[in-house]
C-alpha cells in the first residue's frame, strides 16, 4: 500500500511540474540566459518554503511517516563544498537543459533521450559512491 502512496505523490508531483512548465527546457533556457522570471520565482518560492517548513520541523519536533521524530543534522559550513557542487550541478543543468529532480517526468512525458542523462546520472553517483571517501567534504 506504501507503493500506491508514493506512486500516487509522484504523479501528481510530475503533473504539477508539466503544468507550471518547470520541465520546459525552453523555460530552463530563458532562466540561464536572464530572459525570463519563471524559474528564479519558482526556485525562490521552493527556498522560501524549504526555510521556513525546516523551521517548523525544528520548532515542533515533528515526526515522520512512521512515527519517528525528525533530526536535522548540522553539516560543517565549508565554501569550496558548496562551490564545486553548485559548479558541477550547475553544469550538468546547463549541458542536459534539465534538474536532476524532474528527469524521470521528462520521460514519463515521452522524452526518451533523456534515458542517456538518466544513465550518467546513475553512473555518477555510482562513481561517487566509489571515490566519495577520498574526497574533502
Amino acid at each position: 500500500m506504501k507503493i500506491v502512496r508514493y506512486l500516487l505523490i509522484g504523479i501528481v508531483f510530475g503533473i504539477t511540474l508539466t503544468k507550471a512548465e518547470i520541465i520546459s527546457w525552453y523555460r530552463i533556457y530563458e532562466m540561464f540566459r536572464f530572459q525570463s522570471f519563471h524559474m528564479y520565482g519558482v526556485i525562490g518560492t521552493a527556498v522560501v518554503l524549504g526555510i521556513i517548513i525546516t523551521q517548523i520541523i525544528k520548532r515542533t519536533n515533528m515526526k515522520d511517516a512512521n512515527g519517528k521524530s525528525i533530526m536535522i543534522v548540522p553539516k560543517e559550513r565549508s565554501i569550496s563544498r558548496y562551490l564545486f557542487g553548485g559548479i558541477i550541478f550547475g553544469l550538468g543543468w546547463a549541458l542536459t537543459g534539465a534538474c536532476p529532480g524532474p528527469l524521470f517526468i521528462l520521460l514519463g512525458n515521452g522524452v526518451g533521450v533523456i534515458l542517456v542523462v538518466i544513465a550518467s546520472a546513475l553512473l555518477g553517483t555510482y562513481t561517487y559512491g566509489l571515490v566519495k571517501d577520498k574526497l574533502p567534504h
